[in-house]
């Protein structure tokens, strides 16, 4: 009866000669008509409940326990969704409220309404792209010190990537959004009790589908209860300072704090800055963090790949360390990012929630049903990206760029991540000043496989091992 209930879950990975299709899970084959069973499928992970024709430009529906949730896998029905008709999708699913509002309160990524509209602007002009070359130094000199703690150990050495490159990102929001050093102890407190609060929230809210539209609350155990005790009291504290004055004054939070000062109506009490200074720095930090982790596991692989990133670091940078100014020249660094994003998207599943019915392609999507759009079925869907399930960062090279509204690892429309260019440049910028230093492989034999639960990772973290480059002289 317990392997009914938790289903096991078969993954495949394919190598060959310049050819690989990394670690996913294989598509569902289990008995069509039954919705409780792939109900509780989607508990173990969200990931493994896609049959072959899932992957196809299209818009389905199924009934959940009486539920209507609605698949929508067309570029154009979801540029009807998240742009044309966005004020009706704007509400997140129950699920992601629900599974986030314990940790990150009215924070931006999953209020809606007048807090939703009035905070939007706010936030996406302190992240702003034009915002982003002035954080550049504290991406580079963050990155740098992880690269002189790994010098610091033997060759060879093996650690978790997952965990390196969550430190190395909430070290580096920290400094930007905060204005001062988290430090490893606190850094590490963060990113062990995100994973800990992943751990534990279900990856269904079952009163939704038992008619509650709004979801039930998360069951606040006492070790969820110490994981967001935590983090809070690091946010909390950081928060504290600046209001005391003992902030930087260049810092993202500092910047919330004088628009508070200017306009009070903003309403942003403590209590509200630190939601949105915890909504920027999880998702901040968790997102690159696992962008990071999957474009290791792939270049671990694709060796071709990884000898192409070196020569283009060498020729683009020579000896020194790569900066900000370096990255509009990276391009395949930045393609190997873009092809992460494809394949590994850090957010696989983007729910929303119908305020009225409506018709989404020739069906009617019905009031409080769920309309799911899935990167992870997107980004992997044949009629738009060739070869879907491979790693072919070239798909993203000389000027090439995927159909619009097929590629949205950061959401799209109104609702699309702010923190995008944030983000996208640090990526490419940690990934290069890491790997003209070290080459990053995974442990022989480990077996790598993708779970969804608020964010795609790695199950259990990424072992790798640390081998220090000897460059050629093209790189010198």
């Amino acid at each position: 009866m317990a392997g009914w209930f938790h289903q096991p879950i078969k993954f495949r990975e394919e190598l060959s000669e310049e050819r690989f299709e990394p670690a996913r899970a294989d598509f569902y084959s289990g008995p069509p008509g039954k919705p409780l069973r792939l109900l509780l499928q989607a508990r173990t992970d969200f990931l493994s409940i896609w049959r072959n024709n899932d992957f196809t430009e299209k818009v389905s529906q199924i009934r959940l326990i009486g539920r209507q949730v609605i698949l929508v896998n067309s570029p154009d029905l979801i540029r009807q969704v998240v742009v044309k008709r966005h004020e009706n999708f704007e509400r997140k699913s129950p699920q992601m409220r629900r599974a986030l509002e314990f940790l990150l309160g009215d924070g931006l990524f999953i209020s809606d309404g007048d807090i939703w509209k009035q905070r939007r602007p706010l936030v996406a002009d302190i992240v702003h792209a034009k915002r982003v070359p002035a954080f550049g130094p504290v991406m580079e000199r963050t990155t740098s010190e992880l690269v002189e703690r790994w010098n610091g150990m033997p060759d060879g050495a093996q650690v978790n990537a997952l965990h390196e490159m969550a430190g190395l990102t909430a070290e580096i929001i920290a400094r930007s959004v905060f204005g001062n050093q988290l430090g490893d102890d606190s850094a590490a407190a963060v990113t062990d009790s995100f994973t800990s609060y992943q751990s534990l929230v279900d990856s269904i809210n079952l009163g939704y589908f038992l008619g509650f539209d709004d979801g039930l609350p998360i069951l606040r155990t006492p070790t969820l209860r110490r994981s967001v005790k935590r983090i809070h009291r690091i946010i909390d504290k950081v928060v504290e300072d600046h209001l005391e004055g003992r902030g930087d004054h260049n810092s993202m939070v500092e910047l919330l704090i004088r628009r508070q000062q200017r306009n009070p109506e903003l309403k942003l009490d403590l209590v509200a800055l630190r939601n949105e200074a915890a909504t920027i720095f999880m998702a901040g930090h968790e997102t690159t963090a696992a962008t990071l982790t999957w474009a290791w596991y792939l270049l671990s692989r694709a060796k071709w790949v990884e000898k192409a990133l070196h020569e283009e670091i060498g020729r683009v940078c020579g000896d020194r360390v790569p900066t900000i100014d370096d990255v509009p020249q990276l391009e395949l660094c930045k393609a190997i990012i873009e092809e992460t994003l494809r394949l590994y998207p850090p957010v696989p599943i983007l729910a929303r929630q119908t305020r009225q019915a409506e018709m989404i392609g020739d069906i009617t999507a019905e009031r409080g049903s769920l309309v799911l759009i899935v990167p992870w079925l997107l980004h992997r869907t044949e009629s738009l990206f060739e070869d879907p399930h491979h790693f072919r960062p070239d798909r993203f090279m000389g000027g090439r760029r995927p159909t619009p509204y097929s590629f949205i690892p950061f959401a799209s429309g109104p609702r699309v991540c702010p923190g995008l260019h944030f983000g996208l440049t640090e990526a490419i910028l940690c990934l290069a000043i890491i790997a003209q230093q070290f080459r990053v492989a995974v442990v022989d034999g480990h077996k790598v496989e993708p779970i969804c639960r608020l964010t795609l990772r790695p199950k259990g973290g990424l072992p790798v091992t640390l081998h220090r480059r000897q460059r050629p002289l093209y790189d010198r």
